[in-house]
């Protein structure tokens, strides 16, 4: 009987606690403010990513995929709530996110949801990452991308920017998708491209190299007889005789 009667006081306890809470009911509004701000994905998109750096107008626009004006719009909105700050250099204005507990707090909550990788607290210890269903699709959207264009040269911390992931996760997860590392995967369909234009067109091998991503037609050649054990000019001529 007295240990129910000390869970029956707890229980008010709370229960009183729980109601001046409720009575203070204004302090609710923030967080109904907060949520009516973010009720837009491409948003919190911006948010996210100002979390991870710094950028103006321009620089953000192109890394999220967005026009100017329509980021302008949402970054007004995100500085009227206080959730990112801004800073003058020169003609620009650049953008962050702000140091506040509420918005370090909803960073974390952001990438716990979408279980996206934080880049500034990733380790790279070559540990095998268990991608998620957005990470696939956003790797298979961009090795769509690098396939439709061959001559496009870009680096693991270039491309990580453009698509918004930490580069070793976009690695790892690349060679969990392919097979393959990134460099070499692209290197094998460079080189398939190259061989496929010797033999359907007049191209010189100087155009061919560039059209494949090769600055140099020397490495071009190069990096042909490696995979195909023929230089371009011989891989031409011999499978055009046998054709």
């Amino acid at each position: 009987m007295e240990i129910d009667r000390i869970h029956e006081h707890r229980k008010e306890t709370r229960e009183t606690a729980l109601r001046q809470q409720l009575s203070l009911g204004g302090d609710f509004s923030p967080v109904a403010e907060l949520f009516r701000l973010l009720d837009d994905s491409s948003r919190v998109r911006i948010f996210w990513l100002l979390c991870h750096c710094e950028g103006c107008v321009i620089e953000l626009a192109e890394m999220a995929g967005m026009s100017s004006p329509a980021l302008s719009h949402h970054l007004k909105l995100l500085r009227e709530a206080g959730m990112i700050t801004a800073r003058r250099k020169g003609k620009e204005v650049y953008y962050r996110a702000s140091e506040t507990p509420a918005c370090r707090l909803l960073h974390s909550v952001i990438e716990k949801v979408m279980e996206i990788s934080c880049p500034e607290t990733q380790e790279d210890t070559g540990d095998r990452v268990k991608a998620s269903a957005d990470q696939i699709e956003t790797v298979r959207r961009m090795h769509d991308e690098l396939l439709q264009h061959p001559e496009r040269r870009a680096t693991i911390e270039e491309l990580a920017r453009q698509y918004l992931m930490n580069p070793t996760t976009l690695k790892e997860v690349f060679k969990e998708v392919y097979g393959d590392s990134l460099a070499a995967h692209m290197k094998e369909h460079r080189l398939e491209k190259a061989a496929e234009l010797l033999l359907r067109t007049e191209e010189s091998i100087s155009a061919i190299a560039e059209a494949v991503g090769y600055d140099s037609s020397s490495r071009f050649s190069a990096a042909f007889r490696e995979r195909y054990h023929l230089l371009p000019k011989e891989y031409r001529r011999q499978y055009r005789e046998n054709m």
